[in-house]
């Protein structure tokens, strides 16, 4: 009988707004052998809730998001 197993995968992108952009990659495996993938890309502005984001988010949202990174991100926003 085959045995399937999945593993997630995340890539963190920055841009320059310091806008985080996270990758997940759900892989899927029958017998070791990666059968399939599944992508879903979640976006997280300055500022946003990151609580539930994976500990790689929260560190890098904790670095990156000074007072004034998010200040000027929220000024962006309003000149729209």
């Amino acid at each position: 009988m085959a045995t399937y197993t999945e593993r997630v995968l995340y890539k963190e992108e920055i841009l320059p707004d310091q806008t985080i952009q996270l990758r997940t990659e759900t892989v899927t495996a029958k017998d070791g052998v990666d059968i399939g993938s599944q992508y879903h890309r979640t976006v997280y502005h300055p500022g946003s809730d990151v609580s539930g984001a994976p500990a790689e988010v929260q560190a890098i949202a904790a670095a990156l998001w000074t007072d004034e990174v998010i200040a000027a991100y929220q000024a962006s926003q309003t000149e729209l």
